[in-house]
């Protein structure tokens, strides 16, 4: 596990992200089921499933050979007595052991955890949810039997233990909280104590629990993540990567008492971890691009607002192109300036008793010509002065 922070950017305290794994059937009806009572009932001010879904953050690869591709669903309501408007999308994609999904929703201004959870938007909640797995949404996305919103008891053998902590931790999408039960609890304590979080920060936890025999091989699992459990207390598992300067104690608790009362130290050390500024999980970015990019439910003035932006873009786009089409004629019109004015320069005159001068290096070539002297052709013989030859 690495815990240096990476270039990762962190998301912007506006905006809420969960990721999870649906094991029931029919995961497409149940969204649409529960979209159409939350606009019923006022919920909700409306909802699409956009025709042509957009690039989705979790990785192609991930997807079930033969199956369509990811499911995109889009919601619009408002919190705070109906001032804030959240906008909120949900990819679906089909894997082998369900569907995952995954949840970005931005607000319009920083994230409130006592707003409605956004995973309950487009789940069912408590006795909303019916027959056939349709409650089955909230499982860990990357560990096979981790849910959130319940008690996950820690595997009896050792080396399970560690296996199933550590691959929780790896996946920075979700909160691990791990609690030693310093004895063992009647039913009041066997009940989860994410119950207690406020909604934004429920379904975002998951909930690992040791028995009082576990003490020793719960703190030899977390060993390698540097922190350590106190006995019939609870510690929360740092993210990976960590941001700089964190510091796992400050996010232990001492004790926990699991009979039923509140745990008000939990659960403010769990808000302090969920507002800490650390890099997004994987993914992430692209989810919250995706949501601002490709976002398709808006309202007329949402409408009329992007399309003014898209004519000021072009009209920039437009002024820079007429501002590069001036310059280059300007710089047209200055060469062929001074291409006119080179040809109506008359070259200069070269002397031709200047040494080195090209008149000078073509009158020695031409020397270079004339036949030497004793290669003359057949000698002639002289004439004496009556003109006559010698016989």
């Amino acid at each position: 596990m690495s815990n240096s922070a990476t270039d990762r950017a962190v998301l912007p305290p506006t905006v809420w992200a969960a990721r999870g794994r649906h094991t029931g059937p029919d995961s497409e009806e149940v969204i649409r089921r529960i979209l159409r009572r939350r606009k019923e009932t006022g919920a909700l001010d409306d909802f699409a499933e956009p025709a042509v879904p957009a690039v989705p953050a979790v990785p192609a690869d991930s997807a079930v050979p033969g199956e369509s591709g990811p499911r995109i669903f889009e919601a619009r309501w408002r919190v705070d007595d109906g001032t804030v408007t959240v906008r909120a999308r949900l990819t679906l994609v089909a894997q082998a052991a369900g569907r995952e999904w995954q949840l970005v929703a931005e607000a319009e201004r920083p994230w409130d955890e006592a707003w409605p959870s956004p995973a309950t938007v487009f789940w069912p909640d408590g006795d909303e949810a019916g027959d056939g797995g349709e409650a089955a949404w909230d499982y860990h996305p990357a560990v096979a039997g981790l849910r959130m919103r319940t008690v996950n008891p820690l595997p009896a053998d050792d080396k399970d233990m560690r296996r199933v902590l550590r691959e929780a931790a790896k996946d920075a999408w979700c909160v691990n909280l791990v609690v030693h039960e310093a004895m063992t609890p009647d039913a009041l304590g066997r009940q989860p104590l994410v119950r207690q979080l406020p909604p934004g920060l429920a379904h975002r936890v998951v909930e690992h629990r040791a028995t009082p025999q576990q003490f020793r091989a719960v703190n030899w699992a977390v060993r390698d993540l540097g922190v350590e459990v106190p006995r019939g207390g609870a510690v929360l598992l740092p993210p990976d990567p960590a941001p700089s300067g964190y510091d796992a104690r400050e996010y232990a608790v001492r004790s926990v008492f699991l009979d039923g009362s509140e745990s008000t130290e939990l659960i403010a050390v769990l808000r302090r971890f969920a507002a800490l500024s650390k890099p997004a999980p994987q993914g992430a970015e692209e989810a919250l691009a995706d949501l601002r990019d490709n976002w398709t439910l808006m309202t007329l003035e949402e409408e009329l607002a992007r399309e003014r932006e898209r004519v000021a873009q072009y009209a920039e786009a437009l002024e820079a192109m007429t501002r590069s089409r001036d310059l280059y004629r300007e710089a047209a019109a200055r060469a062929d300036e001074a291409l006119a004015a080179l040809r109506d320069t008359p070259a200069p005159a070269v002397p031709a008793s200047q040494p080195g001068s090209p008149f000078q290096q073509l009158t020695r070539v031409f020397k270079g010509l004339r036949p030497p002297k004793d290669s003359a052709g057949p000698a002639v013989m002289p004439e004496d002065e009556t003109g006559k030859t010698d016989h």
